[in-house]
């Protein structure tokens, strides 16, 4: 059911999606037949419903409160998503390698599909596209994007630290999974993979102590990177490619800059938002200006109020700062561990241009990244006891 549920997460074409039917269900079912909750992910729990909580005091100074409950029914369930993931790899580490696998397959899947769409391959392949962008089986090419980062770094790992027997397998999903990225034209997808891939060799490279694997993982690196933009080229022949890169390779556009463009929407916002404790309510913000925030700090405090931003700025921090503090211990569950901070740190980054409040894939890395963090609390206890048998494997 994890694995399928994790599968699932790959395919919202529709809301609410066969994702969150199936992990509805199952959370309620592992929750029913015993699931632990330990001192550590409980923390990740308290703070995530303290955040919706304060979001539904903004209810109160809303005038059309019509759209509202769904808005926090589905941030509660992400919430219960990530605590889901949280207490599932805690129980059992081994259950990490086959959330990541899952995660590929559904990556390959929809990423194959954003391609074939986005150059029109079969009768009715367009569905799979948006403002000719690849969007694969989501309802948007941001979201799109940003998903198939994580499986990409997932095989850039094994293809770092594996046999060379399977790196050309390992290379032809990692092409799959970056075309499938470049052609959904969003930008933040585009510097999460960068920010995501540097910071993912920058790690191995202060983990690893031989000169040989250091000289290794630097050489595949770099040859990944070049041929990877050899790709690029190739790609950037079509014009119907080319067009598009050329203008949304622009680090402002013009609804960026302009007047009440992003920037200044975020700013105006801020404004307004430091004059209302309680905030403005899910969605008011852009009735107001026409689009969203656009921005994750700006939509904690518009829409969940003043203590829903403290409260995520302290979950946010505390995920990272726990997560760096053991992200280069050896342990089973490490190569997870690692993949999951550079990502929250990558969201984090890229949650200044864009809403990551109801991304699935941020859930579950948050999900990730605790259960790992638990697992090594529970690892130091048991060293702290002498207890002989050793925290559950990956």
């Amino acid at each position: 059911m994890i694995g399928l549920g994790v599968f699932l997460s790959g395919f919202v074409m529709s809301e609410p999606a066969p994702y969150e039917l199936i992990m509805a269900a199952q959370i309620g079912l592992w929750f029913l037949f015993g699931l632990k909750i330990s001192r550590t992910v409980a923390f990740l729990m308290v703070m995530l419903l303290v955040f919706n909580i304060s979001g539904l005091f903004s209810m109160f100074v809303m005038k059309d409160v019509s759209n509202a409950p769904m808005y926090f029914s589905v941030s509660t369930f992400l919430a219960l998503s990530a605590v889901f993931y949280a207490a599932v790899v805690e129980a059992d580490g081994r259950r990490l390698k086959l959330i990541f696998h899952a995660w590929v397959i559904a990556a390959l899947i929809t990423a194959l599909l954003g391609i074939l769409g986005y150059f029109n391959a079969f009768p009715g392949a367009h569905v799979f596209t948006r403002y000719n962008r690849a969007m694969g089986a989501f309802q948007d090419p941001n979201v799109f994007g940003p998903y198939l980062v994580a499986p990409l770094l997932y095989l850039l790992y094994r293809m770092l630290t594996g046999p060379l027997l399977k790196t050309p397998l390992l290379i032809l999903g990692i092409l799959i999974l970056a075309l499938g990225i470049f052609l959904s034209f969003s930008r933040a997808a585009w510097g999460l993979l960068v920010f995501g891939g540097v910071a993912l060799v920058i790690v191995m490279l202060l983990k690893e102590r031989t000169t040989a694997f250091r000289f290794k993982i630097l050489a595949i690196s770099i040859g990944a990177a070049l041929f990877l933009g050899l790709v690029l080229a190739i790609a950037l022949q079509f014009p119907q490619v080319s067009d598009l890169f050329s203008n949304r390779a622009k680090l402002v556009q013009d609804y960026d800059g302009a007047r009440l463009g992003r920037f200044e929407r975020h700013k105006i916002g801020f404004l307004m938002a430091m004059e209302r404790p309680l905030g403005l309510g899910p969605m008011a913000f852009g009735k107001i200006f026409g689009e969203d925030e656009h921005n994750i700090w700006l939509k904690t405090l518009t829409t969940y109020g003043w203590l829903g931003a403290v409260t995520y700025q302290i979950m946010l921090w505390s995920s990272l700062w726990f997560g760096f503090r053991y992200m280069l211990r050896e342990r089973p569950w490490q190569p997870y561990l690692m993949i999951a901070w550079v990502l929250i740190l990558g969201h984090a980054m890229i949650g200044n241009v864009i809403d990551t409040d109801h991304w699935r894939h941020f859930y579950m890395l948050l999900g990730m990244l605790w259960g790992g963090i638990a697992l090594e609390h529970r690892h130091q206890r048991n060293l702290a006891t002498g207890a002989t048998r050793p925290a559950t494997t990956a």
